[in-house]
């Protein structure tokens, strides 16, 4: 009796520790809930924003990284087109220059059949007086090629002057603006002779003079002028230009006037030399 009662006794206090065990622990996880409500505020104001913030940044970054990427492949493309632009532009030009030394071919071909009668050989002007644009210039042919002093060159649409001297793979050729030429010529209408000569006046208009035409018909201004029979030097027929002015002068005998020239003085690259010479001394 007195045991059992001793064991009750000791259930008693077991029982007593576990109630004081829980109260304790409920009382400090409560405490700690409570005591944890200012970290968690904290973690709230303080934490929250700057990973947002970290985020913001992260992702500002993530979009400069795929702007930079964007802009060197646009710089790329730019860089692609750009050589691809320069290729076409000097295709272009290409085309162009071709286009008009064709163009120039043609011209000289055509020329060519115009005076079909005489055997030709053709040159390219290699350089040129530099004082007097094309009135002196020299060609890439020569003796070789059968070229001779006094031969006629012509050119464009016809007369561009005569050769003066010669090398072997070479020759100088004086143009019919050159300030000291002088041609018999004559009109096509009426075969009124004249002498059309270079003119330093009238250079930078690209124009010729005439003077001494002695005729009483009527010159109409676009009247062809062409090399005449008399000429020493020149072959007849030859076309130099069309009569731009005309005035008669004070001796009411006489006419003197203005030529545009056919041939573009200003351009000359290509020309031909007429191979046949006209016998006589003297232009």
């Amino acid at each position: 009796m007195k045991k059992k009662r001793r064991l009750t006794l000791k259930n008693k206090y077991i029982f007593t520790i576990l109630v004081f065990v829980c109260i304790s622990l409920l009382t400090l996880t409560a405490t700690s809930f409570t005591s944890m409500s200012p970290l968690r505020n904290v973690f709230g104001i303080v934490i929250i924003p700057m990973q947002n913030g970290l985020n913001s940044v992260g992702g500002w970054l993530s979009e400069q990284g795929s702007m930079l990427e964007s802009k060197k492949k646009l710089a790329k493309e730019n860089e692609t087109l750009q050589a691809k632009i320069d290729e076409l532009t000097a295709d272009n030009t290409t085309l162009s220059l071709e286009k008009d030394e064709l163009t120039r071919l043609r011209q000289l071909y055509d020329l060519d059949q115009s005076y079909s009668q005489y055997d030709k050989v053709a040159a390219n002007v290699i350089s040129r007086d530099s004082g007097n644009g094309y009135s002196t210039f020299v060609i890439n042919k020569g003796s070789d090629s059968g070229i001779a002093a006094d031969m006629n060159v012509i050119s464009g649409s016809g007369l561009v002057g005569i050769v003066t001297n010669v090398g072997s793979n070479w020759a100088s050729v004086r143009s019919i603006i050159d300030d000291s030429s002088n041609v018999s010529a004559m009109t096509v209408s009426h075969l009124d002779t004249c002498i059309v000569s270079g003119d330093l006046s009238l250079l930078d208009e690209g124009k010729l003079s005439f003077d001494q035409m002695n005729t009483g018909n009527e010159i109409s201004i676009g009247e062809q002028i062409v090399t005449s029979n008399i000429s020493d030097k020149y072959l007849e027929g030859i076309l130099i230009g069309y009569i731009d002015q005309v005035n008669d002068d004070s001796n009411h005998l006489t006419k003197t006037g203005q030529i545009v020239p056919v041939v573009d003085f200003s351009h000359l690259q290509e020309v031909l030399v007429i191979k046949q010479l006209k016998e006589a001394g003297g232009e």
